[in-house]
């Protein structure tokens, strides 16, 4: 009996697959020189242009503090556990996305295919905006500026002047105001939850990647978790700096329409300079209402409706918030040369960083599988990967460029990333299995997995990601079809618009062409398995 049992331990503690396959891995595979290294690679990955244009845009839609109640949850029960889960897998395993999900199971191969896809879609429209940076950084060295300051360092010094702006204190108040009928609003909640995926960089293989080249006694946990709080703190740090040059832009809008009603009716009533002041402007507009009715009623149609809170509600998505708010405040500001540089200068730093990180995340793949590499080197991949890229971005340069950069923006990296995320943890935690996971997490770390970690993975993340897609999916039905905003020049403003049906057909063609990897990639495994069983089954 003592023997059986023996002989069976040392069958137990005889490497697996996988074990093997790390092993190999771990004598080949460089490595960072130090964790300082790869935390600031990530941080260079996660902190992205998203942290500067998304989030405040989010932030200032759902009520300014009510958005950052369910950002602060999303960001405890889904973006730490899922980023230390990304890392530890690619720690784990040595490889970057596709090899690190072929070694839990041949079958889920498609995960890290789908992965790339995303990534490789991203990279296609995501240097059209440094390539914007790069224009606009070009054009603001007019007075001879310039500054090679980091992007922290470019926050901090607008947060110092955008606090002295007049009305910066107008912006932080509507930011840190809550507006509690937000809180009930679930596309609140599910912004909120997207918003961690996005600024995080889950799903993309960036993370694995990155996560490859560590010791494997790396402390991984650690660093999901100063990663994951430097980047949301991040988030919130640019919207006090956004929200500061909000209130300056909405005040001077606000102040600027108060001057021209002021003028107006100082000049069709003849009213003596100084009369008439922001202070009494409602009074005295209906006293020369009730006094003068018919010649008001002449004047009446061109005084215009001024109000802070509707400046301040403004809200301005993406490239627009970036490109357009930010550079019309900018020129508004003493020195706005000084201004532009800075700023442009660091969303260029900003973009640079996330994009070689989502590079990494399609190089890394491609240069690990033995097939390709054996044919190609590392540097020819590069290049050709990059080439294509560029091939592919020039269409986003076109006159009708904007019109798919946001359809790319919008619909390439979405529900493929929920789907590629929710099959990464239910692989981790139902297929590889989660105590197994655990003692290979406390044999490289030393450390034991907190209850913490194993709940978020094995039941509040995937559900939380499930209820996200049930809600995605009963709003398109809900909404009927897809739509987006358009300048329509002859009304001068923003108007919705439906997807035409080609629109339509390419927008299913990006959410398809990833997340139909993983069942193909398993069904294609499985039935090359079966056709080889058949051909080395024995003739009777």
């Amino acid at each position: 009996m003592r023997l059986a049992i023996k002989r069976r331990a040392s069958c137990d503690q005889r490497p697996g697959p996988v074990e093997e396959r790390a092993r190999d891995m771990e004598k080949t595979r460089p490595q960072w020189g130090n964790p300082l290294q790869f935390v600031f690679a990530c941080i260079s990955y996660a902190v992205g242009l998203g942290n500067v244009w998304r989030f405040p845009y989010l932030c200032q839609m759902y009520g300014g503090g009510s958005f950052l109640v369910p950002y602060i949850i999303m960001l405890i029960v889904e973006g730490m556990p899922l980023l230390y889960l990304e890392l530890a897998v690619g720690q784990r395993m040595r490889q970057g996305s596709i090899g690190a999900w072929r070694t839990i199971s041949p079958y889920l191969s498609g995960v890290g295919v789908a992965s790339v896809v995303v990534s490789f879609f991203l990279s296609m429209y995501y240097n059209v905006i440094n390539a914007w940076g790069f224009w606009y950084l070009f054009h603001s060295f007019q007075v001879v500026y310039f500054t090679a300051s980091m992007p922290y360092c470019v926050l901090i010094i607008y947060l110092v002047r955008g606090l002295t702006l007049h009305g910066a204190t107008n912006g932080l108040m509507y930011m840190f105001t809550p507006k509690m009928e937000q809180l009930a609003n679930p596309k609140a909640w599910i912004n909120a939850a997207t918003q961690i995926f996005f600024s995080l960089g889950l799903g993309f293989g960036s993370l694995i990647a990155f996560a490859s080249y560590n010791e494997p006694s790396n402390d991984c946990q650690k660093h999901a978790v100063i990663v994951s709080i430097i980047n949301s703190s991040t988030s919130i740090f640019a919207s006090i700096v956004t929200f500061s040059i909000y209130g300056f832009k909405a005040t001077f809008n606000y102040e600027n329409c108060l001057n021209k009603v002021i003028l107006l009716l100082t000049n069709s009533f003849d009213l003596e300079d100084g009369f008439l002041t922001a202070s009494n402007l409602e009074e005295v507009k209906d006293y020369l209402a009730s006094t003068y009715p018919n010649k008001y009623s002449e004047v009446f149609p061109h005084i215009r409706n001024c109000s802070l809170e509707s400046e301040l509600d403004t809200a301005v998505q993406g490239t627009g918030l970036a490109f357009i708010v930010y550079t019309e405040a900018i020129k508004n500001m003493e020195v706005s040369q000084l201004w532009s540089v800075l700023y442009f200068f660091m969303l260029l730093m900003l973009g640079i960083g996330s994009m070689l990180g989502n590079t990494a995340a399609i190089l890394t793949p491609l240069t690990d599988s033995k097939v390709i590499s054996s044919y190609l080197p590392k540097e020819a991949i590069s290049g050709l990967v990059c080439l294509i890229n560029c091939a592919v971005g020039m269409v986003f340069t076109m006159e009708a460029g904007n019109y798919w950069f946001d359809i790319f923006n919008d619909y390439a990296a979405t529900l493929s990333l929920l789907l590629i995320v929710l099959v990464e943890t239910i692989a981790v935690c139902y297929v590889y299995g989660l105590k197994r996971f655990e003692s290979d997490l406390q044999a490289m770390t030393g450390r034991t997995l907190n209850w913490y970690w194993k709940v978020m993975w094995a039941f509040v993340s995937p559900l939380l990601i499930i209820g996200l897609f049930i809600f995605y999916l009963s709003d398109y039905i809900l909404t009927g079809t897809l739509q987006y905003q358009a300048w329509d020049a002859t009304q001068g403003q923003l108007v919705t618009k439906d997807y035409p049906p080609h629109a339509l057909a390419v927008i299913g063609l990006l959410v398809a062409s990833s997340t139909m990897c993983i069942p193909l990639v398993a069904l294609g495994t499985f039935i090359r398995n079966r056709l080889k069983r058949g051909g080395s089954a024995p003739v009777a």
